[in-house]
């Protein structure tokens, strides 16, 4: 069974194509059949002047028609689209929605930051790692971050920031938001102890591959560190030619590694496991249970 996820953030959009198939032991295997990024880069508007502009608007618009084609190609049967935080934020997000669904047929629905924290969790990433530990689940975006902390395999606590990449290039962030972020975690973390980080979203996959580290190694804190030092020593066009890295992913990774540095620092968390997965694999999960429950 074929099954689909659109994800339309605030630095890109993002196609996941999986195929949902049962393994030896009857459990639901989910295979990654494609993924296509378009970095739309909807939050570099909305961030700055509360709206979408119509020429972000009309490339979104030509992304989803890009993306009904291949749905059609590879016979997808089902699928679930979301936007988040730069949609959640825009005046104009529901006329925008309104024309995608008028000339795709694509229904897209703008889920909360809270709910964005839940389809993370969905992503069942958990199930794979130690039962007996406590793991905090950092998506870090254009537009949020969410944080999702689970210890014994239970949800403990899921919250969403409007601290993203973005915003932060932007100088969307006070210090009053940083200041927040720290008290949330720290309180949080305070009746769990020691948590393990996990990581998601682009930039920590693009740091991960940079490292060369071996599937399923964390990165350390101090590896972390050494990263943003060493980014923010060079320009964006720098980045782009010495890492062989996209414009939009150039600009982006320092505010990134801002993020996860801070974060990690105030959880008391010394690694960070990164299984390249994100928001797209939570809503395909999500979807496989709403089919099944149908």
């Amino acid at each position: 069974m074929k099954l689909a996820a659109i994800d339309i953030g605030s630095n890109a959009a993002r196609l996941l194509i999986s195929e949902a198939s049962p393994n030896s032991q009857g459990r639901m295997d989910f295979t990654k059949v494609n993924l296509v990024r378009v970095p739309l880069r909807l939050g570099i508007d909305v961030f700055s002047t509360g709206i979408i502009s119509p020429k972000r608007a009309e490339h979104l618009i030509s992304t989803i028609k890009a993306y009904k084609l291949l749905l059609e190609v590879y016979e997808v049967k089902y699928l679930k689209a979301c936007a988040t935080s730069a949609m959640r934020d825009a005046g104009n997000s529901a006329a925008i929605l309104d024309d995608v669904k008028r000339e795709t047929g694509i229904d897209i629905k703008i889920i909360s930051g809270q709910e964005e924290a839940s389809f993370l969790y969905e992503s069942h990433i958990a199930e794979n790692l130690d039962k007996s530990r406590a793991y905090m689940y950092i998506d870090v975006g254009g537009g949020s971050t969410e944080v999702t902390i689970f210890s014994r395999n239970t949800l403990v606590h899921k919250t969403s920031f409007n601290i993203g990449t973005i915003r932060l290039l932007q100088q969307q962030v006070t210090d009053a938001q940083w200041q927040t972020m720290k008290e949330t975690i720290k309180q949080q973390i305070k009746s769990i102890g020691p948590v393990t980080a996990i990581g998601s979203g682009g930039n920590i996959n693009k740091i991960f591959s940079l490292s060369k580290r071996k599937e399923g190694k964390p990165l350390t804190l101090d590896v972390l560190k050494d990263y943003y030092k060493e980014f923010s020593s060079f320009s964006v066009e720098e980045r782009i030619h010495l890492y062989n890295l996209r414009e939009d992913r150039a600009d982006v990774i320092v505010p990134a590694l801002q993020i996860y540095v801070n974060i990690m620092r105030w959880a008391n968390a010394e690694e960070i496991f990164v299984p390249k997965i994100g928001l797209a694999d939570g809503l395909i999960q999500s979807l496989y249970g709403e089919i099944n429950s149908i």
